[in-house]
């Protein structure tokens, strides 16, 4: 029998179903406004910019309750803890997910108390939710009260560079989900890891 650990208190569990939802409502809204033509689109424009803006409102609280939660639990120590020969890790890691998981090989660092991600999860993880994320919040917030975005810099429209911005964050944060919906699949089985963030144990 498999030992199980908790990892995925209650608190985190509903912080990421709730966040995953939304996330699926912002990209879908967020592509229908782009590519939306007159008469030929399943949301209307305008339903897309009411719900893009009412879930892009809420996703921000949401990330507000992540951050505190990170801060005052122990769940953000996983994120900043053990970097050392980060490295030489990510590289075992890689040959790992390219090679070894295919083989049968065993993942060369297993999950633990103090350990939750391996060296690539955890740089994927802080680079989302420390840098994209916070990224496409702002620039959400900005073109939604766009009286506090710079008219100009360096010759180039303030809107368009906030725009601009919005867009990429929010492509990356798409591959990411469905980069890490694929690596969710590395488990003790194909849907182990789906039933820890349910349970909240991990297997």
């Amino acid at each position: 029998m498999s030992a199980k650990l908790y990892l995925y208190p209650g608190w985190l569990r509903l912080w990421h179903f709730s966040n995953a939802i939304l996330c699926l409502i912002l990209i879908v809204t967020g592509l229908s406004m782009q590519y939306t033509t007159q008469g030929d689109s399943m949301i209307s424009f305008q339903l897309a910019v009411s719900l893009h803006n009412i879930c892009g409102v809420i996703f921000v609280f949401n990330y507000v309750i992540y951050f505190i939660g990170n801060m005052v639990t122990t769940n953000g120590k996983f994120y900043w803890r053990n970097w050392g020969g980060f490295f030489k890790q990510a590289i075992t890691q890689s040959r790992y997910y390219l090679y070894g998981n295919f083989k049968g090989e065993s993942c060369p660092f297993q999950v633990n108390e103090e350990v939750k991600f391996n060296p690539l999860q955890k740089i994927a993880y802080v680079a989302i939710m420390y840098v994209m994320v916070p990224l496409v919040m702002l620039s959400g917030i900005a073109m939604l009260y766009p009286d506090i975005i710079i008219p100009e810099l360096n010759g180039i429209s303030g809107m368009f560079l906030t725009d601009l911005a919005h867009i990429i964050s929010g492509f990356v944060i798409s591959i990411f989900l469905l980069i890490h919906i694929y690596f969710c699949t590395f488990g003790t089985s194909a849907t182990s890891n789906f039933k820890s963030i349910v349970s909240g144990y991990h297997d």
